[in-house]
């Protein structure tokens, strides 16, 4: 998924990872929380799982937000879960099932991390007080990254529109001939943010809304702090290319060039290593 943006919770003097890519969805260490149990976290959570009321909340959760979920498999998971002889591992799960609410890390800061609405019946499941302490950290968390986050963001949508005038207005002034149309100045519009789309998100405006379950505004409503930033010097540099009348096709030769070493660069950087003003 992109860029892995990593925090803490703390709760009753256990530190709790969690990660999120889209700065919407959280996913929590289910390791983490089965420590306060246990020095065995993955034996935790696998017994967890053999719970036929967990399955039937891991099923129907993948139901509601996995257009991919298998529901053979899950069924055949359902009607196995609580037996004496059942078992089953995350990896188990994701693999059988096409799963996405858990996820399966490895390395030195892995383990099984989950969605947090998943989390948080686990964390119900070891210690309804534990969980009391989960919350009020994350809520703590989400306040305080929410406050930085949509101000930085609000910040960078604005000088986005801005220069979106500055990309308009080369079209125009180099693209838009006399003889064209009213549909075909639209289309050569389109065409321009389109190709800029592609570039920095891999679709169209159009390929994002069908594949965006109505999620509300459009594909660079829903981008990153990072890509706002990159699709602003994109949006620059492609109105000096046109400027230049370099053609569609090397124009995103050179954008592509560009934005690959930008989003490297920009998701390279921590917050830690920003000058901090005194």
């Amino acid at each position: 998924m992109g860029k892995m943006v990593k925090e803490v919770i703390h709760a009753k003097d256990i530190d709790i990872s969690i990660y999120t890519t889209d700065f919407e969805n959280e996913y929590i260490s289910l390791t983490d929380i089965a420590r306060y149990k246990s020095d065995e976290p993955k034996d935790v959570i696998q017994n967890w799982m053999r719970r036929k009321d967990t399955i039937e909340f891991l099923g129907l959760w993948e139901m509601l937000h996995n257009r991919d979920f298998k529901g053979v498999e899950f069924d055949a998971f359902k009607n196995q879960a609580g037996s004496n002889a059942f078992t089953l591992s995350p990896q188990k799960w994701i693999e059988n099932t096409n799963a996405v609410g858990i996820v399966s890390k490895s390395g030195r800061y892995g383990g099984t991390f989950a969605h947090s609405d998943i989390a948080f019946e686990f964390a119900s499941w070891i210690s309804a007080e534990f969980k009391l302490y989960i919350i009020k950290d994350y809520k703590r968390l989400k306040t305080d990254e929410n406050s930085r986050l949509s101000l930085d963001w609000n910040l960078h949508r604005e000088i986005s529109k801005i220069n979106y005038r500055i990309h308009t207005d080369a079209i125009k002034d180099n693209l838009i001939l006399p003889e064209l149309t009213p549909a075909q100045i639209s289309f050569t519009y389109a065409n321009e943010a389109d190709m800029l789309n592609v570039i920095l998100f891999g679709m169209t405006a159009k390929e994002w809304r069908d594949s965006s379950n109505g999620h509300p505004g459009n594909i660079r409503d829903a981008a990153s702090i990072n890509q706002l930033l990159v699709l602003v010097n994109l949006e620059s540099y492609n109105a000096v290319l046109i400027n230049q009348n370099k053609s569609q096709k090397d124009r995103m030769i050179l954008l592509r060039e560009l934005a690959i070493s930008q989003l490297r660069t920009i998701n390279g950087l921590s917050i830690a290593s920003l000058p901090k003003n005194d």
